[in-house]
C-alpha cells in the first residue's frame, strides 16, 4: 500500500511542476519546488554509493552544490500521463527506460534504497549493489 500511495503523490506533485530547460547551463528548474535538476542523467549506470559521490563531485553550469535526490524529490519528476518513458522526455530528453537512484535509504532494509523506474514511473526498493541510472539535483535559487 504504501508503494501506491507514494506513487499517487510523486505524479501530483509531478503534474503541478513547471519545468524550464536552459539549454546553455544544461540545467532543468522545477518552477513549484524551485529544485534544479542535471538536464541529461549519468552518461552510465552505477552503484549506489558512487551515484552519491558522482553527484557530489558534480560542477555544472557554474554549480557544485549538487547530490543525488531524496525519494521525495525524484518521484517528483514522474508524469504519469506518458507512457513508457514516465517523466517529460521533452525537457528531460535522454531519460533511460530503467530505475534511477535515491539518496534515501531503506530504513527497514538498509542494503536497499529507494529509485524510481522511469519506464513506467513505479517507485522501486533496490539492492545499493545493482546499478542504476543518476540524475543529480541541487536547491535552485
Amino acid at each position: 500500500m504504501k508503494k501506491i500511495v507514494l506513487i499517487i503523490i510523486g505524479v501530483s506533485l509531478s503534474l503541478m511542476a513547471g519545468f524550464t530547460r536552459d539549454n546553455s547551463t544544461q540545467i532543468v528548474t522545477d518552477s513549484k519546488t524551485e529544485l534544479q535538476w542535471q538536464d541529461d542523467s549519468t552518461p552510465a549506470s552505477m552503484l549506489w554509493t558512487p551515484a552519491i559521490d558522482y553527484c557530489e563531485a558534480l560542477t555544472l553550469g557554474g554549480y557544485s552544490d549538487w547530490r543525488l535526490p531524496n525519494i521525495k524529490e525524484l518521484i517528483s519528476l514522474v508524469d504519469d500521463s506518458k507512457i513508457s518513458l514516465s517523466i517529460d522526455t521533452e525537457v528531460f530528453a535522454n531519460t533511460v527506460s530503467d530505475h534511477y537512484w535515491s539518496s534515501t535509504t531503506n530504513a527497514g532494509y538498509v542494503i536497499n534504497a529507494w529509485d524510481v523506474y522511469f519506464d513506467n514511473g513505479f517507485l522501486g526498493n533496490d539492492d545499493k549493489s545493482v546499478y542504476g541510472y543518476v540524475r543529480c539535483v541541487r536547491a535552485g535559487q
